[in-house]
């Protein structure tokens, strides 16, 4: 562990004995390209803490930011983050070096327009970046030590348990958003619910979406991860490229179609499907749309003269924090059956290629930055 350095002489730092100054991070460097270089171990402040990250996966939102470039380089990705905490800056109390914690890299003011109307995610210091390993904060976990900021540190950081895994708990993040997901579209035990793509957020919402009772319509176009959306608690599980697909929801339903569908994946054209396998009235959450790049294009008629919601979800809500921690901890939904390969941080640019381009054999992708092959 490091040797750490206050951003104010006057202010002590408590440090796990280790001599470190360096570490390695994957740093995004801009036109899709990412190294892994040796830079300095982040400074801790009054009120900040340091991570040792142990475990940190691999999250689409950062995918599309490599893949479409969407920030200026450098930066260091990363936010599914669990590790041990290293160092604690002066005044802080809550968190001793040896914790092993999850952290979270957004938190709401909580008093804000927005946080008033609890829309955390669209608070101006929601929006901003709390958890970096340098340069412009951008999440870090994709690196070997990460600096915690004092409001992430007062509000963003749950302790693991005994037993629970690094593996396992950097879940809780990724766990949180489908929470907050779940929450806004209210599956009843009576509904009808398409889960559209069973990647490992989808997979995630066929758990919990299954936890409410309502009947589950997963798709997507591995057979593999149908199966595992059987396993989870769909009911059934369709190829979405199959012919007459909308037609066969409708059949389930007397010939309404679903009651909420769940778009958990970002293929071309799959909100249009989401609109024509629905009923009118229905209620359709978006959560994979995440780029400004992406366009939809809907009957306008659909919408309104059908009546339907489009909605969408985007990020974490502190209010359901220790609630998600809960689900994960508690082995409540089986995350850690979802991991399909672990990487050491100098193999990311593995573990990124095999995320942007998933097959069969290919889920969640979790990176080790302590480890090096």
């Amino acid at each position: 562990m490091p040797t750490l350095h206050s951003n104010d002489a006057s202010q002590s730092v408590i440090r796990v004995k280790d001599d470190v100054d360096t570490m390695k991070a994957a740093v995004y460097k801009g036109a899709k390209l990412v190294e892994v270089d040796t830079i300095p171990v982040p400074r801790i402040g009054r009120g900040e803490i340091l991570i040792r990250v142990e475990a940190c996966g691999i999250c689409h939102t950062d995918l599309k930011k490599i893949a479409y470039d969407l920030l200026a380089p450098p930066r260091i990705y990363g936010h599914e983050t669990a590790g041990v905490v290293a160092a604690v800056g002066s005044g802080v109390t809550k968190y001793i070096p040896g914790d092993r914690v999850i952290v979270f890299h957004h938190i709401p003011c909580g008093h804000c327009f927005y946080c008033l109307r609890k829309l955390y995610a669209q608070c101006p210091v929601y929006k901003r970046v709390g958890v970096t390993a340098g340069y412009e904060p951008a999440g870090g976990g994709f690196a070997q030590y990460v600096r915690v900021m004092d409001w992430i540190v007062e509000r963003g950081v749950e302790k693991i348990p005994d037993g629970v895994s690094f593996d396992q708990a950097c879940f809780v993040e990724p766990v949180n958003t489908c929470l907050k997901g779940v929450k806004l579209i209210d599956p009843q035990p009576e509904d009808v619910v398409a889960v559209l793509g069973q990647g490992p957020i989808g997979l995630i919402f066929t758990m919990m979406a299954a936890r409410t009772g309502a009947r589950i319509v997963a798709t997507d176009t591995m057979e593999s991860r149908r199966d595992l959306a059987l396993r989870f608690g769909a009911d059934t599980a369709f190829d979405p490229r199959e012919e007459g697909f909308e037609s066969r929801i409708k059949t389930m339903t007397d010939g309404r179609g679903a009651d909420l569908v769940i778009v958990a994946a970002s293929a071309k054209g799959i909100v249009e499907q989401a609109v024509r396998c629905t009923r009118p009235g229905a209620r359709i959450l978006l959560f994979a749309q995440t780029s400004h790049q992406e366009r939809i294009e809907v009957s306008g008629a659909a919408i309104c003269m059908e009546e339907r919601t489009l909605f969408g979800s985007y990020s974490a809500s502190v209010d359901i924090q220790k609630e998600s921690a809960d689900l994960v901890f508690s082995g409540a939904l089986p995350v850690s059956d979802l991991i399909s390969h672990r990487y050491p941080l100098n193999d990311i640019h593995q573990g990124i290629t095999r995320a942007l381009h998933p097959d069969e054999l290919s889920l969640k992708i979790v990176v080790h930055p302590q480890r090096w092959a």
